[in-house]
């Protein structure tokens, strides 16, 4: 018996139907899901997700946060941003990221101008420019 996999913005679901697995990266880091999985509850990062298929093939977004929780063979993935490649502007994002970068490398600490640059990298990765 298949997964159900959820994923959910406040705009919008952006997947929802059967899985075979699920991967993302939580605070504790990265976790594959699979059908029986114990109840879990898990905040996430600045990651790629991804929704492998039962026929063959993927969904992968770029999840900016959020959380994770599985219950009866039901993973749940909400984020206040999840992006599918489609909804990547790739231009947009490589602003983004030369700015991000230039920030970094004048300021080393700043963690905003990190995380800017993490979501950027992000993108571009989810979008396959990277």
């Amino acid at each position: 018996m298949p997964l159900v996999a959820q994923l959910v913005s406040p705009e919008r679901v952006l997947y929802e139907g059967d899985a075979d697995m699920v991967v993302c990266r939580t605070s504790d880091g990265e976790i594959a899901f699979l059908p029986g999985h114990v109840p879990f509850v898990g905040s996430l990062g600045i990651a790629k997700v991804r929704i492998l298929l039962p026929e063959k093939g993927e969904v992968a977004a770029a999840v900016h946060g959020g959380f994770v929780e599985v219950s009866h063979d039901t993973v749940t993935i909400l984020s206040d941003v999840a992006e599918l490649p489609e909804q990547i502007d790739v231009v947009r994002a490589e602003t983004a990221k030369e700015r991000a970068a230039q920030e970094v490398s004048t300021n080393p600490d700043d963690e905003e101008a990190q995380a800017a640059l993490a979501r950027a990298e992000l993108r571009l990765e989810v979008a396959g420019t990277d």
